[in-house]
């Protein structure tokens, strides 16, 4: 596999950290339009982003220091409110976890359902499970097809990302054909490159590499992503910390790809940044320049970005020296 490695990756491995640390007054943009990709994520920090601001006036207010002494203050109103809010159940959500429960197939072998090699084949020998001799899980050891095809593609899409919900690590999405289509097109021409993620608290941002592989047995292509510091110092033996795999199984019967993903746990990485990187994939490889085919003009910014990224992606491929760490990060910041 190394010898796979592009020339403009041999560069970036000889550049000194220095190089991926961005100017401290750097501000990173959030992004907020996450179209395809859906995370596990915890409602009560979502609240505590999106009201932070509230909260902390509230806490001066009443005297205290901070939001957790003013979480700590209202301890029992909020247990009291998370009582009487879990008697509530929501329209259809019976039903809906009925459907996933007789759509989606028991796991079994390792809880993460991750195995490669030979322990691939003895858990699928041990639990009746098929896996590909690449150690990737075909989708029809996880959903029942034939019950799958049949659902509107509308209910498959909730019930694929309530199944990942139960998964702290997990990543999820469900993702057009037409628009995967084109983003593998892209990667099949240029199925290395790095992305960063933005730690604004260290003043920059750390380097990750991404690599596709393809997989015939299970028609799927997979994306892994390893941080370009454990590449240097491993080399082919450096272990990706997050994998995203997208099953093509649906694409023609119901318009979709789906898309599962985990994030390793004790490899430095959190959900947040596999869910950035994530979302960075699907941006500089294309996923997001389809809305035109919707209806949806893009606008003229829009396009130049797009063209911008695209720019990066073909200088890296190639080894052009018009690639810079510098010029990814600006256009990275850019992606709000």
């Amino acid at each position: 596999m190394a010898a796979s490695r592009v020339p403009m990756l041999r560069h970036l491995l000889s550049c000194q950290t220095r190089m991926l640390r961005a100017s401290n007054q750097r501000r990173w943009a959030q992004v907020h339009d996450v179209r395809f990709l859906a995370t596990t994520q915890q409602p009560t920090r979502t609240v505590l982003e999106k009201y932070r601001e509230k909260l902390e006036r509230k806490a001066r207010e009443e005297g205290l220091p901070d939001i957790d002494a003013l979480k700590a203050a209202y301890k029992d109103k909020i247990e009291q409110f998370r009582k009487e809010t879990d008697r509530v159940v929501p329209p259809g959500l019976l039903e809906q976890q009925r459907k996933m429960h007789e759509l989606v197939k028991e796991q079994r072998g390792k809880k993460d359902g991750s195995v490669t090699g030979n322990a691939a084949s003895q858990a699928a020998a041990a639990g009746g499970e098929e896996v590909s001799p690449t150690g990737v899980k075909p989708l029809s050891a996880i959903l029942d097809l034939p019950k799958a095809s049949a659902l509107p593609t509308e209910e498959l899409s909730t019930i694929w990302r309530v199944h990942h919900q139960a998964k702290p690590n997990s990543l999820c999405a469900v993702i057009p054909a037409r628009t995967f289509e084109a983003m593998e097109t892209l990667a099949k021409s240029y199925p290395q490159f790095v992305l960063p993620v933005p730690h604004p608290d260290q003043g920059g941002a750390e380097m990750h590499f991404l690599q596709w592989t393809w997989d015939a047995a299970t028609r799927s292509a997979t994306v892994l992503f390893t941080q370009l510091a454990e590449y240097k110092a491993r080399g082919e033996f450096a272990v990706p910390h997050t994998t995203v795999t997208h099953y093509k199984d649906l694409a023609q019967e119901k318009g979709v790809v789906l898309m599962q993903g985990m994030v390793m746990d004790d490899r430095g990485v959190k959900v947040d940044d596999a869910r950035w990187l994530v979302m960075c994939l699907q941006r500089f490889y294309g996923g997001w320049e389809l809305s035109d085919a919707d209806g949806v003009q893009m606008s003229k910014e829009a396009r130049e970005r797009a063209g911008e990224r695209r720019k990066l992606l073909e200088w890296f491929g190639k080894g052009d020296t018009r690639f810079s760490v510098e010029k990814l990060m600006e256009e990275a910041e850019k992606m709000g």
